[in-house]
């Protein structure tokens, strides 16, 4: 998700506005140290014009 955000010039302010979070939960989901919710999953996916699978991949 950082690699797309940054792609994008947003800071994680910027991404955590536009998903209605907060900078920390943005910072925690990049950092792995959160997973999100599948309602944030999906809005994350919708805003980047992805798949949920194409932005979380599990990799076990």
């Amino acid at each position: 998700m950082r690699a797309l955000r940054t792609e994008r010039g947003w800071t994680q302010l910027d991404l955590a506005v536009q998903l209605g979070l907060s900078r920390q939960s943005v910072n925690a989901i990049e950092k792995e140290k959160f997973d999100p919710s599948l309602p944030i999953a999906f809005r994350i996916a919708r805003l980047f014009d992805l798949s949920i699978e194409q932005i979380f991949l599990d990799e076990g």
